[in-house]
């Protein structure tokens, strides 16, 4: 029988490297989009419908790109490098031309394309793990996407602020539409990252070759039609053989994900005016809010990278359902927290590595700690559940449609809150954030429902 041969650390870091490209993009997307779309004058009402290209390339994308990839095979590009370089490729391109938006509608594209070149690359990147790591040291793989989202996304979230620290271009420097020139700039190392840090994973990793038995299974599906008829039927019917453990994460993963979509869209609009009394975009409150927000998403994801590695063993000794219900638990805290917190009482100070004088640190980052543990678990830990239970031959498959159950309550999210919640929390962003916080704690208490047999072994 064919054994997995165990893969050094540093081997791992490399083959998850492009991660990082790809969570820097998402991380530029996160901090920066509601403010974009502010700047190029949409209402606060309509930010949700904005973000829509996530959540609908996701959908139709995560899985065809997961079955089309379990059935994909070259000798000399592999299985699901292709896909890396593909989405890479879209993603810079995108990531080049956002800032230059001169309206609305062309920001909206371009993120389509972002979103569809970002979903191309990380949907069979988590596939590759299960591909390549034995059993055992698929923990370890997955962490590794954790602590390179958290370092992604951590860089993406703080260059605005490093650029303007620095001294290269000043809070209030703008370009003719109105958008920040430091964003453009950092944007600029987005496309970089992107497509740079893929390269060296598709160079550095070698993918295993299908078995004679793998081979000739992939070619008598090719031979029972199209891609795209062979696609529809593979998700069909894994949809009717879903695990029991698929299935009882689905809640979990629904307020998990309608929580981080009201975070990320509102975060910008809930500190500006809880903080400054303001949702006026030429204003310097306004402008300060956008800075703050890559500030304290850089921040989470600085403990989210920091406490990736040390999920490894407290899974292992209490498990990952147990792990996942107290991570979402200080999340929620902390981002209900956040509107009650402060940009000015400072609870220390640290030496600024990027200019004179100190750095203050606000209460305000008490909120990063629990909501940087629990994006370290929800990076990581519902997978780890899920590995274990799904057949091998349909690992791509099955995650694309796990990741289904992401986009979908972010589309439920943008609907409901374009048509009736925002209204219904009084048009308030403070409120939305609020919310956030208490869904994250409904998605821990769902946890608590997954049945396992022991400590990481889940019910098949």
């Amino acid at each position: 029988m064919f054994q997995k041969a165990k893969l050094s650390f540093w081997q791992i870091w490399t083959m998850n490297f492009g991660f990082f490209g790809i969570q820097f993009s998402f991380g530029l997307q996160q901090s920066n989009m509601s403010a974009i779309y502010k700047y190029l004058g949409a209402e606060e009402s309509e930010i949700p419908i904005l973000w829509l290209a996530g959540p609908v390339t996701g959908l139709i994308l995560q899985p065809i790109i997961g079955a089309i990839s379990d059935g994909t095979w070259s000798p000399r590009f592999g299985r699901r490098k292709p896909f890396f370089l593909i989405g890479a490729i879209c993603a810079s391109v995108a990531l080049l031309f956002m800032p230059y938006s001169p309206s609305i509608w062309i920001a909206a594209s371009l993120l389509w394309i972002l979103d569809a070149g970002n979903n191309i690359a990380m949907e069979p990147y988590r596939a590759f793990v299960s591909d390549i790591l034995p059993k055992k040291q698929h923990s370890l793989g997955f962490l590794m996407q954790s602590f390179f989202t958290g370092l992604g996304t951590t860089l993406a979230n703080f260059t605005p602020a490093i650029l303007i620290s620095i001294g290269f271009f000043a809070l209030t420097d703008t370009m003719d539409n109105g958008i920040p020139v430091a964003t453009y700039w950092a944007f600029f190392i987005g496309a970089f990252a992107s497509i740079a840090s893929i390269l060296v994973s598709v160079y550095t990793t070698k993918e295993y070759p299908p078995t004679p038995e793998e081979l000739a299974a992939i070619k008598a599906e090719k031979e029972h039609g199209n891609i795209l008829t062979r696609t529809w039927k593979d998700i069909v019917t894994a949809f009717k053989e879903m695990p029991l453990t698929m299935k009882q994460l689905i809640p979990v993963k629904f307020f998990t994900w309608y929580a981080m979509f009201c975070y990320w869209q509102y975060l910008t609009s809930a500190m500006s005016l809880s903080f400054f009394g303001t949702l006026d975009t030429d204003t310097a409150g306004f402008k300060e809010a956008q800075v703050l927000t890559g500030q304290v998403n850089g921040s989470y994801n600085i403990v989210c990278f920091m406490v990736a590695f040390a999920l490894v063993p407290l899974a292992y000794k209490i498990g990952a359902k147990g792990v996942h219900f107290f991570a979402l638990i200080l999340g929620g805290i902390g981002v209900f927290c956040i509107p009650y917190l402060s940009v000015t009482e400072v609870l220390f100070s640290i030496p600024n590595p990027f200019g004179s004088g100190a750095t203050p640190i606000y209460t305000l980052y008490l909120a990063t700690i629990g909501l940087g543990i629990a994006w370290a678990s929800m990076l990581a830990m519902p997978y780890q559940l899920l590995a274990g239970s799904i057949p091998k031959e349909k690992t791509g498959v099955y995650m694309g449609i796990f990741n289904m159950f992401i986009v979908i309550p972010m589309i439920i999210q943008i609907l409901t809150m374009q048509g009736f919640v925002y209204e219904l929390l009084g048009s308030n962003p403070i409120n939305v954030i609020k919310m956030a916080g208490v869904f994250l704690g409904l998605a821990a208490v769902f946890t608590l429902f997954i049945k396992v047999k022991r400590k990481n072994q889940v019910v098949q």
